[in-house]
């Protein structure tokens, strides 16, 4: 009767994990209702669309690369980052400046996680959450993580009923009854997944509503010509968005870094 446990696990890993997208989308629902009410004529900077597309860390790397346009900070392809200026023209500069150091030279990847962390990027989330155009921090990850999970037990249901199935059944149980029977917890879990998508798609964990709504207006109109397109295209899509072979193997050579150091901590 090993397959009894198999079954109850099966169980326990989707309804466990659908009942947990549940809550975290009521609350998500709760926080949304609650939340100021944004000014749709808002005019997104630069700062403020890469906070809501990527977050904290997205607001460094926007930063990170429009001082290198600007030839005010060398990003060497070792993934170096070094000061040509000295001078930050405003808060973010100013914190990926003092994340670099007196030196004037440190490696991207600890420079970045300083910078996202930093106070100007605090005040920069607290702003836009206070215009009801980022999700509260309580708020952050719930749904999205909640849809991983529930994805997770999309993959483990059928593991489960996999492995019950090798096993040496009782006489009486067929298997194709045992299989329906793992196929229960799978339905759930998909259609908790179907459900999700229609209510609360798209998942973000930065921007509300309304900050996507002004996202895709962005987007729509493009941002404006020559460099503040391109930083446009780089606080909404990332680094990927870096056409220039030199920072990309920059920040290619963070990721690397960070690889290592992730290794080294496990």
């Amino acid at each position: 009767m090993f397959w009894v446990l198999f079954l109850l696990l099966a169980w326990a890993a989707a309804g466990l994990t659908c009942t947990r997208l549940c809550l975290a989308a009521v609350r998500a629902a709760a926080a949304e209702a609650s939340a100021p009410r944004a000014d749709g004529h808002h005019e997104l900077t630069l700062y403020e669309a890469a906070f809501l597309s990527g977050g904290p860390r997205r607001v460094a790397d926007l930063t990170l690369v429009s001082m290198a346009r600007q030839r005010r900070l060398l990003l060497a392809h070792t993934g170096w980052a070094t000061v040509v200026d000295p001078r930050g023209r405003d808060e973010m500069e100013r914190s990926v400046l003092g994340a670099i150091g007196p030196r004037g030279q440190s490696r991207i990847a600890p420079v970045r996680t300083a910078a996202a962390a930093a106070d100007s990027v605090r005040a920069l989330s607290e702003r836009l959450v206070g215009a009801g155009l980022a999700v509260p921090d309580a708020g952050r990850s719930t749904v999205a993580s909640a849809v991983r999970q529930v994805w997770a037990a999309v993959v483990v249901v059928p593991v489960l009923g996999a492995a019950a199935l090798l096993l040496p059944v009782p006489e009486d149980m067929p298997r194709h009854l045992m299989a329906l029977w793992f196929a229960l917890p799978l339905v759930l879990a998909l259609g908790c997944l179907a459900i999700a998508r229609f209510e609360t798609h798209p998942y973000s964990r930065w921007a509300s509503p309304a900050g996507r709504r002004l996202l895709g207006a962005l987007a729509r109109h493009g941002g404006g010509s020559g460099d503040r397109a391109f930083l446009t295209s780089v606080a909404m899509l990332g680094v990927r968005a870096v056409g220039e072979p030199d920072l990309r193997a920059a920040f290619e050579h963070r990721e690397e870094y960070l690889g290592r150091e992730r290794d080294r901590d496990g």
